[in-house]
């Protein structure tokens, strides 16, 4: 069979030289990990495959064969409208057609309008059913068991040059997305891995692709797409250290902070860690995830500033997650306490994050039985700067006063000064540079959405949940930004159909997981 996948790392067309760069060197690799797998699943069962990514280069359609059989589709849900504009034109060529990815393990239902098979949790043995039409369209389908099996490094080659090299060749910003774990031992409410079992891959199956890449592509940088990083910490630095130091890959990360303490931080270093992107989150909530058990406020940020500094000295580059508008959020003090936390740590980036109520999270379930989801707001708004919910002690008006607040401490010609003087990295000062810049445009749209809750009574009343009417503003944005797509997705379709609540829980840990090949749960955009 002729099967093609494309995975959609943006749902709008790049425009002007500098965007063009940008998406060339540096959105183009974030690429998922397991639409790479099932590229080379379907590879190894004997098909004709076809990979792809969109990050804005060209027209999406046009990365997806004319004659194909079967068309699986990547997505986040902030790419899901392009995604459901893309299954509508591939079904008019007759080909079948597969979603899988975050969005469709968080909103089954709404992508089952229009794609024949929505993938909740995937395997080897699951894509084969797919491609053998053991499924009747429309259905919702999942593995039901754990991944056992997952495509190396090697195996997924051809991927990866598809989608990080550039013409044919590595360039200084091309990754190789790798995991040496799956799911989080951290039960962090609004996160789609919240119940998800920690599992970490076997240590000679990591060593194999460490040592792959050392001997065949030394300077290519590895991104770990673990949802926790070295959750076993010193097995997982003992297995990065058996490369021999002069080829060990500079990597990058997402940890924990309370992982990472004393010692742990020079076994960063020895072992080549370029970037770690660790979630602090709130200033009140958290704080087992942040190491500061016990500690809130004022308190916390003091602990967590000092770790942050102490890193820094043997990490050359350091992200901050935070997520401002948590119910636990209240007044002046988490703004004020992340300003502080700018200005004293400027060799740190800091995200600021809304929340967003994905499906299959207890975040999601809380704010659905209380009613706090905007009902109208299309899923592919579901991220900075648009806010999809109402907040618990703030109203809306006053959170986005916040946010323009705290981003334009962040994006000051003194911050960025400070950033560009420090002894950081090259790179990294550079990064910090272009994240300025983008962060400004952020900071825009922050400032332009606050006007207009000022101005228009209807926007306001949207936002407040006292109407169910799509802002005209929202459909004006996405009909941009899908252009000629847009036609193929009229407002009524991008009005979402969302999840009912469950009863979420999470499973009782099993001592054995740890032991187990790869036991996981995966979806299409990793």
């Amino acid at each position: 069979m002729r099967i093609s996948i494309i995975d959609l790392l943006s749902d709008t067309l790049l425009g002007g030289r500098a965007g063009r760069l940008y998406g060339l060197y540096f959105r183009k690799q974030f690429m998922a990990i397991t639409p790479q797998a099932v590229a080379a699943w379907c590879r190894s069962l004997g098909h004709e495959v076809h990979y792809a990514t969109y990050w804005g280069q060209t027209d999406p359609l046009s990365l997806i064969p004319d004659e194909v059989d079967v068309v699986f589709v990547g997505s986040y849900t902030q790419s899901s409208a392009l995604a459901y504009a893309l299954a509508m034109a591939v079904k008019r060529r007759g080909a079948l057609t597969v979603i899988g990815g975050p969005h469709a393990r968080s909103f089954p239902s709404d992508c089952a309008r229009f794609f024949d098979i929505v993938v909740k949790d995937c395997d080897k043995t699951l894509v084969d059913d797919i491609l053998r039409r053991r499924f009747d369209p429309p259905a919702i389908v999942t593995s039901g068991r754990p991944l056992t099996e997952f495509p190396s490094v090697e195996e997924r080659m051809p991927e990866i040059r598809a989608a990080a090299f550039h013409r044919g060749r590595p360039v200084l910003t091309s990754v190789v997305p790798m995991l040496s774990s799956i799911g989080c031992p951290y039960t962090c409410g609004f996160c789609v891995d919240w119940n998800s079992q920690y599992v970490a891959l076997p240590a000679e199956r990591l060593h194999a692709d460490l040592d792959y890449l050392s001997k065949h592509y030394p300077k290519m940088v590895i991104a770990f797409h673990d949802p926790n990083f070295a959750v076993r910490f010193d097995e997982t630095m003992d297995v990065l250290a058996r490369v021999p130091q002069g080829r060990r890959s500079r990597y990058i990360m997402e940890s924990s902070l309370s992982i990472l303490k004393g010692e742990r931080m020079m076994r960063l270093s020895e072992t080549n860690c370029g970037y770690i992107a660790p979630g602090i989150e709130s200033w009140v909530d958290y704080s087992n995830k942040s190491g500061a058990v016990g500690r809130r406020g004022h308190e916390k940020l003091e602990k967590i500033a000092a770790q942050l500094e102490q890193l820094s000295h043997y990490v050359p580059g350091i992200q901050a997650n935070f997520l401002f508008g948590c119910d636990s959020d209240e007044g002046e003090e988490p703004v004020e306490l992340t300003k502080e936390f700018i200005r004293r740590l400027p060799q740190v980036w800091p995200t600021i994050n809304i929340p967003s109520p994905f499906g299959g999270t207890p975040l999601y379930d809380e704010l659905h039985r209380d009613g706090r989801i905007l009902k109208a707001m299309p899923f592919a708004l579901y991220y900075n700067p648009y806010l999809a919910i109402t907040l618990k002690h703030y109203d809306t008006t006053t959170y986005y006063d916040h946010l323009i607040d705290m981003h334009e401490v962040l994006t000051s010609n003194a911050m960025l000064l400070r950033r560009l003087t420090t002894k950081a990295h090259p790179v990294v000062r550079f990064v910090h540079a272009l994240r300025t810049v983008a962060t400004r445009v952020e900071l825009g749209d922050f400032r332009r959405i606050r006007a207009m809750l000022g101005a228009d009574a209807q926007f306001r009343a949207f936002h407040e949940g006292r109407s169910d009417d799509l802002p005209s503003f929202y459909v004006r944005l996405l009909d941009k930004r899908l252009g000629r797509y847009a036609e193929l997705l009229p407002p009524p379709a991008l009005r979402p159909v969302l999840e009912p609540p469950t009863a979420l829980t999470r499973p009782t840990r099993n001592p054995q997981a740890d032991r187990l090949s790869s036991s996981t749960r995966m979806s299409f955009a990793g």
